[in-house]
Protein backbone atom coordinates (compact mmCIF):
# COMPACT_ATOMS: atom_id res chain seq x y z
CA UNK A 1 0.00 0.00 0.00
CA UNK A 2 1.12 3.55 -0.73
CA UNK A 3 0.72 5.89 2.23
CA UNK A 4 0.90 9.65 1.75
CA UNK A 5 1.05 11.73 4.92
CA UNK A 6 0.50 15.47 4.62
CA UNK A 7 2.18 17.50 7.37
CA UNK A 8 0.44 20.62 8.61
CA UNK A 9 1.17 23.52 10.92
CA UNK A 10 -2.21 24.97 11.79
CA UNK A 11 -4.06 25.28 8.50
CA UNK A 12 -0.82 25.41 6.47
CA UNK A 13 0.35 22.30 4.62
CA UNK A 14 4.13 22.30 5.03
CA UNK A 15 4.90 19.13 3.08
CA UNK A 16 4.25 15.45 2.66
CA UNK A 17 5.82 12.00 2.79
CA UNK A 18 4.88 9.22 0.39
CA UNK A 19 6.04 5.67 0.97
CA UNK A 20 5.41 2.21 -0.36
CA UNK A 21 4.18 0.57 -3.53
CA UNK A 22 0.44 0.33 -3.99
CA UNK A 23 0.44 -3.36 -4.80
CA UNK A 24 -2.21 -2.90 -7.48
CA UNK A 25 -0.01 -4.56 -10.12
CA UNK A 26 3.63 -5.64 -10.49
CA UNK A 27 6.21 -2.87 -10.21
CA UNK A 28 6.58 -1.13 -13.55
CA UNK A 29 2.97 -1.77 -14.59
CA UNK A 30 1.17 -0.40 -11.52
CA UNK A 31 -1.22 2.37 -12.62
CA UNK A 32 -1.91 3.48 -9.03
CA UNK A 33 1.80 3.97 -8.28
CA UNK A 34 2.19 5.76 -11.62
CA UNK A 35 -0.70 8.12 -10.84
CA UNK A 36 0.67 8.94 -7.39
CA UNK A 37 4.23 9.45 -8.59
CA UNK A 38 3.18 11.58 -11.55
CA UNK A 39 1.06 13.89 -9.40
CA UNK A 40 3.76 14.26 -6.77
CA UNK A 41 6.47 14.98 -9.35
CA UNK A 42 4.24 17.59 -11.03
CA UNK A 43 3.86 19.45 -7.73
CA UNK A 44 7.60 19.17 -6.97
CA UNK A 45 8.59 20.46 -10.43
CA UNK A 46 6.10 23.32 -10.21
CA UNK A 47 7.30 24.41 -6.78
CA UNK A 48 11.04 24.10 -7.46
CA UNK A 49 11.52 24.53 -11.21
CA UNK A 50 8.65 26.79 -12.26
CA UNK A 51 8.29 28.92 -9.12
CA UNK A 52 12.01 28.81 -8.32
CA UNK A 53 11.55 27.90 -4.66
CA UNK A 54 13.89 25.66 -2.72
CA UNK A 55 11.57 22.99 -1.34
CA UNK A 56 13.50 20.16 0.25
CA UNK A 57 12.88 16.97 -1.71
CA UNK A 58 14.12 13.49 -0.87
CA UNK A 59 13.62 10.57 -3.25
CA UNK A 60 14.55 6.97 -2.55
CA UNK A 61 13.49 4.64 -5.35
CA UNK A 62 14.89 1.67 -3.45
CA UNK A 63 12.61 2.40 -0.46
CA UNK A 64 9.72 3.76 -2.59
CA UNK A 65 9.79 7.09 -0.73
CA UNK A 66 9.33 10.69 -1.79
CA UNK A 67 9.13 13.62 0.60
CA UNK A 68 8.78 17.35 0.15
CA UNK A 69 8.99 20.20 2.67
CA UNK A 70 8.25 23.80 1.79
CA UNK A 71 10.84 26.39 2.75
CA UNK A 72 9.97 29.03 5.32
CA UNK A 73 9.68 32.74 4.64
CA UNK A 74 7.69 32.51 1.42
CA UNK A 75 6.12 35.63 -0.04
CA UNK A 76 2.34 35.85 0.26
CA UNK A 77 1.87 35.00 -3.42
CA UNK A 78 4.29 32.03 -3.30
CA UNK A 79 2.64 30.76 -0.11
CA UNK A 80 -0.80 31.01 -1.69
CA UNK A 81 0.33 29.17 -4.83
CA UNK A 82 2.05 26.41 -2.81
CA UNK A 83 -1.01 25.94 -0.61
CA UNK A 84 -3.21 25.65 -3.71
CA UNK A 85 -0.85 23.06 -5.21
CA UNK A 86 -0.60 20.98 -2.03
CA UNK A 87 -4.33 21.19 -1.34
CA UNK A 88 -5.02 20.10 -4.92
CA UNK A 89 -2.58 17.21 -4.52
CA UNK A 90 -4.27 16.13 -1.30
CA UNK A 91 -7.69 16.28 -2.95
CA UNK A 92 -6.52 14.33 -6.01
CA UNK A 93 -4.86 11.63 -3.90
CA UNK A 94 -7.93 11.40 -1.65
CA UNK A 95 -10.11 10.83 -4.72
CA UNK A 96 -7.65 8.21 -5.95
CA UNK A 97 -7.87 6.56 -2.52
CA UNK A 98 -11.65 6.44 -2.86
CA UNK A 99 -11.21 4.55 -6.14
CA UNK A 100 -8.45 2.24 -4.85
CA UNK A 101 -8.98 1.95 -1.06
CA UNK A 102 -6.88 -1.22 -0.82
CA UNK A 103 -3.90 0.43 -2.47
CA UNK A 104 -3.56 3.99 -1.23
CA UNK A 105 -3.95 5.77 2.11
CA UNK A 106 -3.96 9.54 2.66
CA UNK A 107 -3.27 10.90 6.15
CA UNK A 108 -2.77 14.25 7.85
CA UNK A 109 -0.27 14.78 10.65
Amino acid sequence: MTTITFHTEGSRIVGFDSKGHSGYAPEGTDIVCAAVTSAIRLVECTVNDVMGLAAAVKVSERDARISLRLPGGLSASAESACQALLTGLMLYLSQLRDEYPENIEVLEA
